[in-house]
């Protein structure tokens, strides 16, 4: 149930209080789905429990509206347009890792055509 990574998990007040939120303010972006706090057990009433990325999303989240003056709607589609972004960057990493490890695959069959063609071997 918990994926968000490795770290400290807090409940609602702790968490709140980490954040310099109300508990309220944090079920409400809950509500809204900017934040996805995990649950202890499997039942909506389990107690919430808040990754430090939630954290942070909070803390953002503010910084969006009082810095910037970006209402809900803004920073629900500021996130969504950063949650697709690193995304895409995961996905590139992927694809770079894969493009690497086939080059020095082709690189070290190469390498080894030369060497028997140096030896006479072909």
């Amino acid at each position: 149930m918990i994926d968000k990574g490795d770290g400290a998990w807090y409940i609602i007040s702790v968490a709140a209080q980490r954040a310099e939120v109300h508990e309220q303010t944090l079920r409400h972006y809950e509500r809204l789905g900017l934040i996805t706090p995990a649950r202890k057990g499997s039942s909506p009433h389990s107690p919430r429990l808040y990754s430090d990325y939630d954290i942070e999303r909070v803390i953002h989240i503010r910084g969006l509206m009082r810095d910037l003056g970006v209402n809900l709607a803004g920073v629900e589609a500021i996130l969504n347009m950063k949650d697709r972004m690193e995304q895409l960057q995961d996905d590139l990493a992927t694809e770079m890792d894969q493009l690497r490890e086939q080059h020095a695959s082709e690189t070290r069959r190469l390498k080894d055509i030369i060497e028997r063609l140096q030896r006479g071997s072909i």
